[in-house]
This record gives structure tokens, sequence and C-alpha cells, in this order.
């Protein structure tokens, strides 16, 4: 008796298992974001945009900080402004919430970007630099990896510190210039906070450059305008605690 269902025997000469092969399902292509994220210029690409987002950023969030020279009422309206963005369409604080997940999402995606690039490039070059070859390179550009891992540590403690308060023992919710002032005034505090403005100095010196470079910018201008940016943003984060320090702020 022929059975009810059985496989299609095919063209004489092929098995079952070709002809099970033959029925089956293609893979699916990847998509175009896929194939982006896949490649190296779309890697470079994803860290050029997230690191320039995250410069403005970083330019706005020093000038925030420099608030605290026009002492704590000041300071502390500022702090408060900040949650009433985009009322009443928003709800209070919301603003500063959207604001936290999209920097979470593009430091995600840089350091994910950064760090793929990084193995590409070691098993693109499985020899080492010769001797001397390596010493030749800028001390920024030595530095970019472990000072990426460091300012991304250095973040985690800073909201623990200042944002979430955990880690400062006189920290007042809702009064940043109190909680700024009680934090500089301990030294090992303030040797964090420099040592994590020097890395970021570093990192933007080269990083600007390189995504200039990445996004067809690779004039020599860009060179004199990646330093500018990083000793404007440093020298403004570094006034902070230097003039809690001194007792300029106080």
């Amino acid at each position: 008796m022929r059975p009810f269902f059985c496989l299609p025997s095919g063209p004489p000469g092929l098995s079952v298992d070709q002809v099970s092969t033959e029925l089956a399902v293609p893979p699916r292509k990847p998509s175009s974001i896929g194939r982006f994220w896949a490649s190296t210029i779309g890697k470079k690409t994803v860290m050029a945009v997230t690191g320039l987002g995250l410069v403005a950023y970083l330019f706005a969030h020093m000038l925030g900080n420099l608030k605290v020279f026009l002492g704590a009422a000041a300071m502390n309206e500022y702090a408060a402004w900040l949650r009433t963005i985009g009322e009443p369409v928003l709800p209070y604080g919301v603003f500063l919430w959207l604001m936290r997940a999209g920097l979470i999402v593009a430091i995600v995606l840089h350091i994910t970007a950064a760090v793929q690039l990084s193995i590409r490039d070691r098993r693109a070059r499985p020899v080492r630099y010769v001797h001397g070859q390596r010493a030749r390179a800028s001390f920024a550009t030595s530095t970019m990896r472990w000072g990426g891992a460091t300012l991304a540590v250095y973040v985690v403690w800073h909201i623990l510190d200042l944002t979430v308060g955990v880690a400062n023992r006189d920290y007042v919710k809702g009064q940043p210039y109190h909680n700024i002032v009680a934090d500089f005034r301990v030294w090992w505090v303030n040797v964090i906070y420099i040592v994590a403005q020097l890395m970021l100095g570093l990192h933007l010196n080269h990083g600007f450059r390189s995504a200039a470079r990445t996004l067809g910018s690779a004039r020599p201008a860009m060179r004199t305008v990646g330093t500018l940016v990083a000793v404007v943003i440093t020298g403004g984060f570094l006034a902070v605690p230097i003039a809690v320090m001194t007792g300029l702020v106080a």
C-alpha cells in the first residue's frame, strides 16, 4: 500500500536528505541596519555620531556646573528648572529621565562599537608592532582604550555620588550646591575627579579628530578644534573642584 504522505522523491539520483535540503527555507538576509552595523565603517560612524552627541551633552553639563560660581540660589534654581523642561506636555522630571535613557543608549553603542573594533583590529593584526613603532603613536592614541574604560567606571561612580547620593555621605536631595561643595571638600574625591577629567580631555582631543575624519572632514583645522574642545570642557569641569578646594566656592 502506498503511504498517505511521503517526501517527494525528486529527480533520480537525489537522496532524501538532498531533497529536504532543497525544500528548506533559505536563510534570511540581514537588514540594511544589520549590514551597516556589521561593517567597520558602520561601527566607526556609530562611534563618531554618539561621540559627538556626548560631547554636546558634556558641554551643556559643564556650563550648568559653572552655575556654582553664581551661588547656591542660582545653582539650585537651575537644577530645579531642568526638571520642568517639557511641561506641561511632559510630567515633572520626565525630561531628565528621557535624557538619561538617551545617554545610556549612546554610551552603550559607543562602548560596544569601540570594543568590537578593537577586537577586529587585533585579529587583523596578529603580529605585534616592531620595536619602536608603537612608541611613535601619540600619547592620546595609546591611552584611548584604557582611558575609555576608566571613564566608563567613573560615570557609574559619578552617578552614585552626585545623582543618586549613595557615595556622598553628606548628600541632600534637591540641594546640588550643597552636595557639590560637600563632595569636593574631600581630598580623595578631588583626586578621582581630576584624574577622570584629565582622561576625558585626552579622550576628547583624539576622539573629536577621529569622529571628524570618519564623517568626512579630515582638514588640519579639525586638530585645532578638537584640542580647543578638549581644553574648554576639561577646564570648565576642573574649575569647580579647584574653586571648592581653594575656598573660592564655599
